[in-house]
């Protein structure tokens, strides 16, 4: 017989075979920063965004497309958010993009990361400039891979996206795949988890306006999160923030001058909760050279659920237990 055949002879009668089930098909690489399937190999080297906080900025663009949002107080009492892009997805508008901090620096190059900022403290500023960071400075280095949007006002109107910003570091000789990103753990997604039940965790910085919430959906098990009461979207999809782990972790902040810089320290570890699958784990964070930050419990990592995790870094004076609020 030439081929394949669905048909049988039985007598003088054909008949049907049924078809069979094509087999399901299993994505060969995952990412190592949200644990997610993918068709390629993430080879891209991460990109942290400084993004805008200020209430003037919000609501934010591209928020959505990051696989790690960390949010750590600046000065005065605001916070900023830095966004760690890795896993590829195309997002056309991110921003508004602002200046940079010495630990923000640290947080971006734990990934192995390109910062990627409009101008910085002048600690950061000597850091970048002495050490020869790979940075993309929209003042100084790369403002041909950023824009102004005109219906927004200055400084809270700067953008730009991956794909502009991956030819910035080209341009620049920095280079834009790595490896060798360091890897969550992760649990099965149908994994009951541990810990016990809690449904939300509202975080409190300094200000009243930066009062943070992140409420567990049941149906789709995120965590959306939301800011003074209200949800907390993107610009341009409308879609409010979520994510499917939330750590918050206390650290000294540092008061260093008239202005309110801080420093904030990142390697000495501490208090931190991790909220997952409705439920809460009261544990500590760890920091090692070349890595990054990682939630342990009784000195074992504990495997995020797959997906977006966001990072809420806040001081640990008076206490941790005044900053958090778990119901």
């Amino acid at each position: 017989m030439n081929g394949a055949s669905n048909q049988i002879p039985s007598g003088n009668v054909t008949q049907e075979l049924p078809e069979e089930e094509p087999p399901e098909s299993v994505a060969p690489y995952r990412s190592p920063l949200t644990g997610l399937p993918l068709e390629e190999q993430p080879t891209q080297r991460p990109l942290a965004i400084m993004i805008n906080n200020a209430p003037a900025a919000r609501p934010q663009s591209g928020l959505g497309g990051a696989d790690i949002v960390y949010e750590v107080l600046a000065e005065g009492g605001i916070t900023r958010l830095v966004a760690i892009y890795q896993s590829g997805g195309e997002v056309a508008k991110i921003g508004p993009i602002r200046s940079i901090r010495p630990y923000m620096i640290e947080l971006g190059e734990s990934y192995h990361g390109i910062t990627v900022h409009a101008g910085a403290s002048n600690a950061a500023f000597a850091i970048l400039q002495r050490q020869h960071k790979d940075d993309l400075d929209e003042i100084t280095n790369a403002g041909p891979y950023f824009w102004r949007d005109k219906s927004r006002k200055a400084p809270h109107n700067l953008y730009s996206n991956v794909a502009k910003l991956l030819e910035g570091a080209e341009k620049r000789k920095y280079a834009i795949e790595d490896l060798a990103v360091p890897s969550y753990t992760f649990r099965d997604p149908e994994d009951s988890g541990e810990g016990d039940l809690a449904k939300s965790v509202e975080v409190k910085f300094q200000l009243e306006k930066y009062r943070v919430s992140y409420v567990y959906d049941e149906e789709s098990k995120l965590y959306k999160r939301y800011i003074n009461g209200e949800p907390h979207k993107d610009l341009d999809t409308g879609e409010q923030l979520a994510c499917t782990n939330v750590v918050v972790l206390a650290t000294q902040h540092k008061v260093l001058d008239d202005v309110g810089r801080l420093a904030v320290d990142l390697d000495m570890g501490g208090e931190a909760i991790l909220l997952q699958g409705g439920k809460v784990i009261r544990g500590n964070w760890i920091h090692k050279s070349g890595d990054v930050i990682r939630f342990i419990k009784d000195n074992v990592e504990v495997p995020f659920y797959p997906g977006k995790t966001y990072f809420n870094i806040v001081p640990n004076h008076p206490d941790f237990e005044s900053h958090i609020k778990v119901e």
